[in-house]
Protein backbone atom coordinates (compact mmCIF):
# COMPACT_ATOMS: atom_id res chain seq x y z
CA UNK A 1 0.00 0.00 0.00
CA UNK A 2 1.01 3.15 -0.83
CA UNK A 3 -1.00 5.45 0.97
CA UNK A 4 -4.10 5.27 3.25
CA UNK A 5 -6.53 8.09 4.71
CA UNK A 6 -10.30 8.69 5.58
CA UNK A 7 -12.20 12.10 3.91
CA UNK A 8 -15.03 12.03 6.14
CA UNK A 9 -16.39 8.82 6.92
CA UNK A 10 -15.08 6.99 3.85
CA UNK A 11 -11.47 5.02 4.19
CA UNK A 12 -8.98 5.33 1.23
CA UNK A 13 -6.22 2.70 0.19
CA UNK A 14 -4.01 3.44 -2.57
CA UNK A 15 -1.95 0.57 -3.93
CA UNK A 16 0.84 0.46 -6.39
CA UNK A 17 -0.90 -1.12 -9.48
CA UNK A 18 -3.95 -2.44 -10.59
CA UNK A 19 -3.07 -5.57 -9.55
CA UNK A 20 -2.46 -5.32 -6.16
CA UNK A 21 -5.33 -2.82 -5.58
CA UNK A 22 -7.68 -5.49 -6.82
CA UNK A 23 -5.92 -8.36 -4.80
CA UNK A 24 -5.86 -6.29 -1.56
CA UNK A 25 -10.11 -5.32 -2.18
CA UNK A 26 -10.46 -9.18 -2.61
CA UNK A 27 -8.79 -10.24 0.30
CA UNK A 28 -11.08 -7.62 2.57
CA UNK A 29 -13.94 -8.65 0.59
CA UNK A 30 -13.23 -12.42 1.32
CA UNK A 31 -12.22 -11.29 4.37
CA UNK A 32 -15.31 -9.76 5.37
CA UNK A 33 -17.86 -12.69 3.92
CA UNK A 34 -16.43 -15.06 5.96
CA UNK A 35 -16.46 -12.79 9.23
CA UNK A 36 -20.76 -12.49 8.11
CA UNK A 37 -20.97 -16.03 7.52
CA UNK A 38 -19.99 -16.97 11.07
CA UNK A 39 -22.77 -14.72 12.28
CA UNK A 40 -25.50 -15.05 10.09
CA UNK A 41 -27.16 -17.99 7.56
CA UNK A 42 -26.21 -16.60 3.93
CA UNK A 43 -24.52 -12.97 2.94
CA UNK A 44 -25.95 -11.18 0.28
CA UNK A 45 -23.33 -9.31 -2.01
CA UNK A 46 -24.22 -6.78 -4.50
CA UNK A 47 -21.30 -6.38 -8.17
CA UNK A 48 -20.77 -3.62 -10.38
CA UNK A 49 -19.71 -4.48 -13.89
CA UNK A 50 -16.99 -2.63 -15.50
CA UNK A 51 -13.22 -3.56 -16.86
CA UNK A 52 -12.38 -1.63 -13.33
CA UNK A 53 -13.36 -4.78 -11.38
CA UNK A 54 -11.39 -7.25 -13.54
CA UNK A 55 -8.56 -7.35 -11.38
CA UNK A 56 -10.66 -7.74 -8.36
CA UNK A 57 -12.82 -10.20 -9.17
CA UNK A 58 -9.80 -12.14 -10.47
CA UNK A 59 -8.61 -12.09 -6.84
CA UNK A 60 -11.96 -12.82 -5.78
CA UNK A 61 -12.49 -16.01 -7.12
CA UNK A 62 -9.27 -17.78 -6.23
CA UNK A 63 -9.68 -16.15 -2.37
CA UNK A 64 -9.96 -19.50 -0.33
CA UNK A 65 -12.11 -20.64 3.11
CA UNK A 66 -15.35 -19.11 1.58
CA UNK A 67 -18.59 -21.19 1.46
CA UNK A 68 -19.90 -19.81 -1.93
CA UNK A 69 -22.98 -21.86 -1.17
CA UNK A 70 -24.26 -19.59 1.11
CA UNK A 71 -23.67 -16.41 -0.98
CA UNK A 72 -26.70 -14.91 -2.89
CA UNK A 73 -25.30 -12.56 -5.62
CA UNK A 74 -26.97 -9.55 -7.08
CA UNK A 75 -25.66 -6.77 -9.58
CA UNK A 76 -26.30 -3.15 -9.63
CA UNK A 77 -27.29 -2.02 -12.87
CA UNK A 78 -28.31 -3.57 -16.79
CA UNK A 79 -28.52 -2.13 -20.22
CA UNK A 80 -32.28 -1.95 -21.59
CA UNK A 81 -32.85 -3.51 -25.02
CA UNK A 82 -29.39 -5.54 -25.81
CA UNK A 83 -30.04 -8.73 -27.80
CA UNK A 84 -30.15 -12.03 -25.14
CA UNK A 85 -26.24 -12.65 -26.35
CA UNK A 86 -24.93 -9.45 -25.97
CA UNK A 87 -21.63 -9.70 -24.47
CA UNK A 88 -21.98 -6.05 -22.76
CA UNK A 89 -25.01 -7.36 -20.95
CA UNK A 90 -23.74 -6.96 -17.24
CA UNK A 91 -25.20 -10.21 -16.40
CA UNK A 92 -23.19 -11.63 -18.90
CA UNK A 93 -19.89 -9.85 -18.07
CA UNK A 94 -20.36 -11.39 -14.41
CA UNK A 95 -21.44 -14.42 -15.61
CA UNK A 96 -18.06 -14.69 -17.06
CA UNK A 97 -16.04 -12.96 -14.74
CA UNK A 98 -17.28 -14.73 -11.60
CA UNK A 99 -20.77 -16.09 -11.31
CA UNK A 100 -19.58 -19.55 -13.40
CA UNK A 101 -16.63 -19.90 -11.56
CA UNK A 102 -18.47 -20.04 -7.80
CA UNK A 103 -21.17 -22.21 -6.56
CA UNK A 104 -23.47 -19.18 -5.66
CA UNK A 105 -26.07 -20.27 -3.38
CA UNK A 106 -28.31 -17.85 -6.06
CA UNK A 107 -27.85 -15.88 -8.71
CA UNK A 108 -30.41 -12.39 -9.22
CA UNK A 109 -30.16 -11.28 -12.82
CA UNK A 110 -31.65 -7.85 -13.61
CA UNK A 111 -33.53 -8.61 -17.14
CA UNK A 112 -32.98 -5.96 -19.33
CA UNK A 113 -34.93 -7.39 -21.66
CA UNK A 114 -38.30 -7.67 -19.70
CA UNK A 115 -41.35 -6.72 -21.61
CA UNK A 116 -42.00 -4.53 -19.01
CA UNK A 117 -39.52 -2.54 -17.69
CA UNK A 118 -41.49 -0.78 -14.96
CA UNK A 119 -42.31 -4.32 -13.29
CA UNK A 120 -38.92 -5.59 -13.65
CA UNK A 121 -37.51 -2.62 -11.40
CA UNK A 122 -40.59 -3.50 -9.13
CA UNK A 123 -39.46 -7.42 -8.78
CA UNK A 124 -36.08 -6.74 -8.16
CA UNK A 125 -36.70 -3.78 -5.83
CA UNK A 126 -38.56 -6.45 -3.96
CA UNK A 127 -35.83 -9.59 -4.26
CA UNK A 128 -33.40 -6.61 -2.41
CA UNK A 129 -35.87 -6.00 0.15
CA UNK A 130 -36.25 -9.63 1.20
CA UNK A 131 -32.36 -9.89 0.88
CA UNK A 132 -30.97 -6.67 2.28
CA UNK A 133 -27.57 -6.17 1.10
CA UNK A 134 -24.36 -7.00 2.97
CA UNK A 135 -21.91 -6.13 0.45
CA UNK A 136 -21.80 -3.79 -2.46
CA UNK A 137 -18.58 -3.64 -4.54
CA UNK A 138 -18.81 -0.85 -7.12
CA UNK A 139 -17.20 1.34 -8.87
CA UNK A 140 -17.07 5.11 -9.69
CA UNK A 141 -17.57 6.53 -13.57
CA UNK A 142 -15.98 8.72 -15.02
CA UNK A 143 -18.87 11.45 -14.40
CA UNK A 144 -18.83 10.53 -10.65
CA UNK A 145 -21.91 8.27 -11.01
CA UNK A 146 -22.84 4.94 -9.08
CA UNK A 147 -24.09 1.93 -10.68
CA UNK A 148 -26.12 4.16 -13.50
CA UNK A 149 -26.86 7.46 -11.24
CA UNK A 150 -25.92 9.84 -13.44
CA UNK A 151 -25.51 13.51 -12.33
CA UNK A 152 -28.65 14.02 -14.37
CA UNK A 153 -30.90 11.55 -12.84
CA UNK A 154 -28.75 10.62 -9.43
CA UNK A 155 -30.81 11.62 -6.04
CA UNK A 156 -29.30 11.09 -3.07
CA UNK A 157 -32.66 10.20 -1.55
CA UNK A 158 -34.97 8.67 -4.07
CA UNK A 159 -37.62 7.30 -2.82
CA UNK A 160 -37.61 3.88 -5.22
CA UNK A 161 -35.02 0.93 -4.92
CA UNK A 162 -34.60 0.37 -8.41
CA UNK A 163 -35.37 2.70 -11.34
CA UNK A 164 -35.10 3.22 -15.14
CA UNK A 165 -32.71 5.93 -16.82
CA UNK A 166 -31.51 7.51 -19.63
CA UNK A 167 -27.72 7.70 -19.69
CA UNK A 168 -25.74 10.55 -20.37
CA UNK A 169 -23.21 11.51 -23.11
CA UNK A 170 -20.54 11.04 -21.09
CA UNK A 171 -21.62 8.06 -19.22
CA UNK A 172 -21.94 6.50 -22.64
CA UNK A 173 -18.65 7.55 -24.32
CA UNK A 174 -17.06 5.87 -21.43
CA UNK A 175 -18.56 2.76 -22.60
CA UNK A 176 -16.99 2.92 -25.70
CA UNK A 177 -13.71 4.55 -24.16
CA UNK A 178 -13.90 1.20 -21.81
CA UNK A 179 -13.32 -1.03 -25.05
CA UNK A 180 -17.18 -2.53 -24.33
CA UNK A 181 -18.54 -0.68 -27.62
CA UNK A 182 -17.48 0.06 -30.95
CA UNK A 183 -19.14 3.85 -31.09
CA UNK A 184 -21.57 5.83 -29.32
CA UNK A 185 -24.35 4.68 -31.29
CA UNK A 186 -24.19 1.30 -30.60
CA UNK A 187 -24.49 2.09 -26.81
CA UNK A 188 -27.74 1.81 -25.22
CA UNK A 189 -29.62 5.33 -23.97
CA UNK A 190 -31.56 3.66 -21.10
CA UNK A 191 -30.57 1.26 -18.04
CA UNK A 192 -32.44 -0.35 -15.14
CA UNK A 193 -30.20 1.13 -11.40
CA UNK A 194 -30.03 0.40 -8.27
CA UNK A 195 -31.09 4.05 -6.93
CA UNK A 196 -28.21 5.63 -4.22
CA UNK A 197 -29.65 4.39 -1.26
CA UNK A 198 -30.00 1.14 -2.16
CA UNK A 199 -26.72 0.90 -3.13
CA UNK A 200 -26.15 3.28 0.30
CA UNK A 201 -28.20 0.64 2.53
CA UNK A 202 -25.38 -1.97 1.95
CA UNK A 203 -23.41 -2.82 5.51
CA UNK A 204 -20.63 -2.47 3.83
CA UNK A 205 -19.07 -0.99 0.47
CA UNK A 206 -16.43 -1.81 -1.04
CA UNK A 207 -15.17 0.67 -4.46
CA UNK A 208 -12.46 -0.69 -6.59
CA UNK A 209 -11.87 2.41 -8.70
CA UNK A 210 -8.52 2.01 -11.01
CA UNK A 211 -6.84 3.72 -14.08
CA UNK A 212 -6.22 7.51 -14.78
CA UNK A 213 -9.56 8.01 -16.79
CA UNK A 214 -10.91 8.03 -13.05
CA UNK A 215 -8.62 10.87 -11.49
CA UNK A 216 -11.19 13.55 -11.92
CA UNK A 217 -13.86 11.44 -10.74
CA UNK A 218 -11.97 10.31 -7.55
CA UNK A 219 -10.94 14.28 -6.80
CA UNK A 220 -14.48 15.12 -7.08
CA UNK A 221 -15.49 11.97 -4.57
CA UNK A 222 -13.30 12.90 -2.07
CA UNK A 223 -12.98 16.83 -1.82
CA UNK A 224 -16.64 18.44 -3.48
CA UNK A 225 -19.72 18.83 -2.08
CA UNK A 226 -21.50 15.98 -1.40
CA UNK A 227 -24.32 16.27 -3.94
CA UNK A 228 -25.67 14.99 -7.00
CA UNK A 229 -23.38 16.94 -9.23
CA UNK A 230 -21.04 13.79 -8.11
CA UNK A 231 -22.97 11.22 -6.81
CA UNK A 232 -19.95 8.74 -5.66
CA UNK A 233 -19.68 11.86 -3.33
CA UNK A 234 -22.55 10.17 -1.12
CA UNK A 235 -19.82 7.20 -0.12
CA UNK A 236 -18.00 9.51 2.90
CA UNK A 237 -21.39 9.23 4.67
CA UNK A 238 -20.87 5.86 4.95
CA UNK A 239 -20.12 4.26 7.85
CA UNK A 240 -18.60 1.32 6.14
CA UNK A 241 -16.82 2.14 2.97
CA UNK A 242 -13.61 1.69 1.67
CA UNK A 243 -12.05 3.50 -1.63
CA UNK A 244 -9.49 1.41 -3.73
CA UNK A 245 -7.69 2.89 -5.77
CA UNK A 246 -4.17 2.76 -7.76
CA UNK A 247 -1.89 5.30 -8.35
CA UNK A 248 -3.30 6.62 -11.52
CA UNK A 249 -6.61 7.35 -10.05
CA UNK A 250 -5.15 8.71 -6.81
CA UNK A 251 -2.68 11.26 -8.52
CA UNK A 252 -4.97 14.16 -7.49
CA UNK A 253 -5.44 13.28 -3.71
CA UNK A 254 -4.08 15.71 -1.20
CA UNK A 255 -1.02 14.19 0.64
Amino acid sequence: MIEELKVDDLAVKVYQDRAKMGEAAASAVGERIVKLLSQQEYVNIVFASAPSQNEFLAALIKQTGIDWNRVNAFHVDEYIGLPENAPQKFGSFLNKKIFKHLPFHALNYINGNAPDSFAECGRYAELLQQYPSDIVCLGIGENGHLAFNDPHVADLNDPVRVKIVDLDFECRRQQVTDGTFDNLNSVPKLAITLTIPTLMAGKYIYGIVPGKNKTIAVYNTLYKKISEQCPASVLRTHPNAVLFLDGDSAALIKS
